[in-house]
């Protein structure tokens, strides 16, 4: 196995580097409390998250490096790809609902959720999904703090299914239909979740624009390369929540 160290590009995090078949990466205080939820993972039986390795030398995380064809552009999977998508959320949340964090844990807490009813991933997006061997593989686990079904599912179907200011809304209701149905979100929820997709995407909005207030990295650099989409994207949602909620009906 090479020793050789290939960086790897992220939009928040730096640092990140490929040794043979591992992914290395800094380790912060949040770091064991990861590692014990995809150890926990792992022990289930669900397939969609990297093992974890441990520790190396330099102190950094260890994770197994993941095969495949990383991120699509937002928006671009199939009506069939959601379908599974949303499947593959859906498993995932069912097996992060059986964790019990260890005593002490500490989380990377980015964006505040509506409540707190188990660990989540919070970034479940394109940019950090693989298309692998053995199905959807979700990476950089750094993000995973308390939060509920509902508000990790909107902003995965935001990103997933491409919901944005430039799509005809009948397209982005035909796709937000399939990615939803592919989770198997109860009907009772369905209005909730509607009313929540701009919400969701608005505190998106608001994290990039309180970092660039700060100067605090990578948020305030994120904000100038993509304030104005996560902006015009939540003014989209709730303008047409009308036409999501009836399209999930």
């Amino acid at each position: 196995m090479s020793n050789e160290e290939e960086p790897l590009t992220g939009n928040a995090t730096i640092g990140v580097v490929r040794v043979g078949e591992t992914v290395r990466r800094p380790v912060g205080p949040w770091t064991d409390a990861v590692d014990a939820l995809l150890e926990h993972l792992h022990a289930v039986g669900f397939a969609g998250a990297p093992r974890p390795l441990g520790r190396d030398a330099q102190g950094r995380q260890v994770v197994e490096y993941i095969p495949g064809e990383l991120g699509a552009a937002a928006g671009t999977y199939s009506v069939t790809e959601l379908v599974s998508i949303g499947r593959m959320l859906a498993d995932l949340h069912r097996a992060l609902a059986g964790f019990v964090p260890p005593a002490g844990a500490v989380w990377n807490r980015i964006i505040p959720p509506d409540r707190e009813d188990f660990i989540c991933q919070n970034d479940v997006a394109p940019w950090n999904l693989v298309r692998s061997a053995r199905g959807w593989v979700v990476i950089d686990w750094d993000a995973a703090a308390p939060s509920s079904r509902l508000w990790d599912l909107a902003y995965a179907a935001q990103s997933m299914s491409g919901l944005r200011a430039d799509r005809p809304v009948a397209e982005s209701a035909a796709r937000l239909r399939a990615f939803v149905d592919g989770y198997g979100l109860d009907a009772p929820s369905r209005p909730a979740l509607a009313n929540m997709l701009g919400r969701r995407t608005r505190a998106m909005y608001d994290l990039l624009r309180d970092g660039a207030r700060r100067q605090q990295q990578p948020w305030a650099r994120i904000w100038t390369e993509d304030g104005p989409y996560w902006l015009a994207t939540s003014d989209y949602l709730n303008t047409h929540a009308e036409a999501w909620t009836a399209a999930l009906q």
